[in-house]
């Protein structure tokens, strides 16, 4: 190993024992190396693509690389001046575009769930429409069956007193009829006196018409 490794690798466990767990991205640029050591003499463990995130470990400022982390588990070193401490611009267009289209997925979402919801409030309004249309024609039935029933008392009322004087008058006319009977009955037996009265008149005359006129005959014969 040479000196210069060994003050490189020195320097990466002080930084490693200063650093903080940051996040770095590659520069739009191109494909960089990954390699084994801060310098371009180590052997080479993959190419990293221009937008890809690392996880930075270690910065050794002398050697200009800094020691990162792949999303995959890879770890080595590359060079300061390729990181960026925030995504590419094309990472960030991406992002923005994928973002502007998982928006513009959600508002036409929103937009179909907005009109759906339109659509069962304007059927809940017209079924409230509906029912408040069955509602007054409910009431204006009850109302013309509590007027149909005051008139049913009513004329059970009537009734009720046409039955009473229905009552009188058939009482009345029993009385009357019972009168008249009796009426009858005197009036036979005043025509029967009468007829007696008559016959006992003719019966009285025809004895004392005979004597009356022997009384005048005796009267005449004297002369």
């Amino acid at each position: 190993m040479t000196l210069r490794n060994i003050f490189c690798t020195l320097g990466f466990l002080l930084a490693t024992a200063n650093a903080a767990a940051q996040s770095a991205w590659v520069t739009d640029e191109f494909e960089i190396t990954l390699r084994s050591g801060p310098s371009t003499s180590n052997a080479i463990q993959l190419m990293v693509s221009s937008g890809t995130q690392l996880e930075v470990l270690a910065t050794d400022a002398d050697s200009g690389y800094t020691q990162v982390r792949t999303q995959g588990g890879t770890e080595g070193w590359v060079l300061t001046r390729y990181l960026m401490s925030e995504p590419s611009a094309r990472e960030q267009l991406e992002s923005l575009t994928s973002q502007l289209t998982s928006a513009a997925s959600q508002g036409s979402s929103l937009t179909s769930q907005l009109r759906a919801v339109r659509g069962e409030y304007d059927a809940a309004n017209q079924r409230i429409a509906e029912l408040e249309r069955e509602r007054d024609a409910a009431n204006n039935e009850l109302a013309e069956i509590k007027r149909t029933a005051a008139n049913v008392l009513s004329i059970n009322d009537q009734n009720k007193s046409l039955m009473d004087q229905l009552t009188a008058a058939q009482i009345r006319a029993d009385t009357l009829e019972q009168e008249n009977r009796e009426l009858a009955s005197q009036t036979t037996r005043y025509w029967f006196m009468a007829g007696a009265l008559v016959l006992l008149f003719g019966i009285l005359l025809g004895i004392w018409l005979p004597r009356i006129q022997w009384q005048r005959r005796s009267r005449y014969d004297r002369f």
